[in-house]
């Protein structure tokens, strides 16, 4: 099987990347990636072909296309902070650019389309565990864009033909996870943090929780999905229904660290929701042959990835 990663340098995509070269299933993987969020570096010694465009260029989009038998389309603008500054960037990207893959996908043929959703998308919804078929209502425009997203995604299956698989990620996390930009998710700034002794930068009172899923575990999902072209006609969680306060990540980092992680606490961040926690029935009638990674087992692989990158001892005690 031959397959493109869209946003391939990022992180998800990297991940993602490094896990389809061991996979028998996959005989070459192409990365699509304009470097806007991803980082050449992370491709380092990766035997991908890489296509550096933007999925808004046609033209780019049917030179990484051409001859794929499978799409995995990550490639975004992440954030929530990011759209609330720039909603049209993000519409762009993530909407249009969507469009643009999934009709590339169909000028070049391609059997199979897995399309990146959020969680985001349930926005208002209070309801615990989120479901699928649960009523959606974005709180910023970035979770607006990735409901776009997985609804032209399946709006091409049931239009075209086309088997998607849109799947609604939950607070991916693990090594390779930037914490050096203004949009950096709330793990690698904590573990930054805690690994530089400083005070870990929290938004409301900590106790907002999120269903963490380590990249490994994302990354297990997808390529099962590939091996077996798994669709659905429907938005598919994936999360396993692990639930955590960021009150509660800082002590797992401080039973890691054998010290205490310090907290400096600021306003809730506008467009964040307070709790998430996905229902995993879907998930785990499509893949029951995927079991996740233990959140501290993750956060472990996350220390020591990014302790070997500052050069600093990563964990006490095991």
């Amino acid at each position: 099987m031959r397959i493109l990663i869209t946003g391939g340098a990022g992180f998800i995509g990297s991940n993602l990347a490094r896990a389809a070269l061991v996979e028998p299933a996959v005989k070459e993987v192409t990365v699509l990636d304009d470097l806007s969020v991803g980082l050449r570096d992370n491709l380092t010694r990766l035997d991908v072909e890489v296509v550096e465009g933007s999925i808004l260029d046609p033209a780019a989009l049917d030179a990484a296309m051409a001859g794929r038998e499978a799409v995995v389309h990550l490639a975004a603008l992440p954030s929530v902070p990011r759209s609330l500054r720039d909603p049209v960037a993000s519409h762009h990207a993530n909407a249009t650019g969507t469009l643009l893959v999934l009709e590339a996908a169909r000028r070049h043929d391609v059997a199979h389309l897995l399309v990146a959703s959020s969680s985001s998308v349930y926005g208002m919804n209070p309801t615990l565990p989120k479901t699928e078929l649960t009523w959606t209502r974005p709180m910023s425009p970035y979770a607006a864009s990735k409901l776009a997203t997985e609804a032209y995604a399946l709006a091409h299956q049931a239009s075209f033909g086309l088997p998607t698989l849109a799947l609604r990620f939950f607070n991916v996390y693990g090594p390779g996870q930037r914490h050096d930009h203004a949009y950096a998710a709330v793990i690698p700034r904590f573990v930054h943090a805690a690994l530089r002794g400083e005070p870990a930068l929290v938004h409301g009172d900590g106790t907002q929780s999120r269903d963490f899923t380590y990249v490994g575990t994302v990354c297990a999902v997808i390529l099962d999905a590939l091996r077996r072209r798994v669709h659905h006609p429907h938005p598919v969680n994936l999360a396993f229904g692990a639930r955590a306060s960021l009150l509660e990540v800082l002590d797992d980092l401080a039973g890691l660290l054998g010290r205490r992680v310090d907290r400096e606490h600021a306003p809730p961040r506008p467009g964040d929701v307070a709790h998430s926690l996905a229902d995993t029935a879907t998930l785990q009638a499509l893949f029951p042959g995927i079991s996740p990674v233990d959140r501290r087992d993750g956060l472990r692989a996350t220390v020591e990835w990014m302790a070997r990158r500052l050069a600093v001892e990563p964990v006490a005690s095991r």
